[in-house]
């Protein structure tokens, strides 16, 4: 047994989301979320391709809500650090937007191209970027969130130790790597037993950080639901402030729709979040 009393294929299939829902399932989802996010670029006009960093995926998307001094919630995509662009996930706007909310779409180097080590300090130099531009994007410094999906879910937990962040909702994340490490998406992380434990957000908390929903589909697959679960009250247990909140009905991909659909749950916690 490999982790938790898992075999191999076992472990394998306690984390592939896409078996989980169906590929045909999947395609509509991803198929909807393309079409959405090139209407939304279209309609919206926003600045694209902002460069964060160096490297060429180190850059964002970024829609102005058109409110002085906003807030802002930067977004991070998932795709088990291995997939995906920011550019089909643009559609997450939707529901921030239509409540005068400011929204950055992050991007970031891939694996195998980059080991987990250098995707995270993509991250938290997307976060310190943020921190010295948003005013003159039109945002309020002291206002700026984080949430992500799926692996952008742990990339969320990652971003949070900057204490200057004023909150997070990390959806369906994962924090603790080690059955990552131990299951078939390492082909492509390799990650080592010393990267696994430094970037296991669940065994590092930060000492001081602003308040997190933390959110997982009730119908995604157990370990999903576990690592979220554990992760909310680990974050508690520390002395930090966090809403552990399950949503009914909702797999590893429609979970998305409570952040896109401007009367979602996910918007509405992001709301709280920014009402304090």
């Amino acid at each position: 047994m490999l982790f938790r009393g898992m075999d191999r294929a076992a472990l394998d299939a306690a984390y592939n989301n896409g078996n989980a829902v169906g590929s045909s399932r999947l395609e509509r989802f991803r198929d909807d979320w393309k079409t959405r996010s090139q209407k939304l670029r279209d309609t919206r006009k926003p600045e694209l391709d902002l460069r964060y960093g160096e490297t060429p995926r180190e850059r964002l998307d970024f829609y102005a809500s058109g409110k002085p001094k906003a807030p802002t919630l930067m977004f991070i995509h998932g795709g088990y650090w291995q997939m995906n662009d920011k550019e089909d996930f643009n559609f997450i706007a939707e529901g921030p937007l239509a409540h005068g909310v400011n929204v950055a779409v992050v991007e970031y180097t891939l694996a195998p191209e980059a080991r987990m080590d250098r995707i995270c300090a993509e991250i938290r130099r997307s976060v310190d970027w943020l921190l010295a531009n948003v005013a003159r994007l039109g945002g309020d410094p002291a206002k700026l969130f984080v949430s992500g999906h799926s692996a952008g879910g742990h990339l969320t937990s990652i971003a949070m130790d900057n204490p200057k962040l004023a909150g997070g909702i990390p959806i369906s994340g994962i924090f603790d790597l080690e059955p990552i490490r131990l299951n078939y998406l390492n082909v492509k992380l390799k990650l080592d037993e010393a990267e696994t434990e430094r970037n296991s957000t669940l065994k590092h908390l930060p000492k001081q950080a602003g308040p997190l929903v933390v959110t997982v589909g009730a119908a995604e697959l157990p370990e999903l639901v576990r690592q979220s679960a554990e992760y909310a009250k680990a974050w508690t247990a520390s002395g930090l402030k966090a809403k552990y909140m399950p949503l009914p009905d909702h797999d590893h991909f429609s979970v998305l729709e409570e952040l896109a659909n401007p009367d979602g749950k996910l918007t509405r916690a992001l709301h709280e979040l920014i009402a304090g």
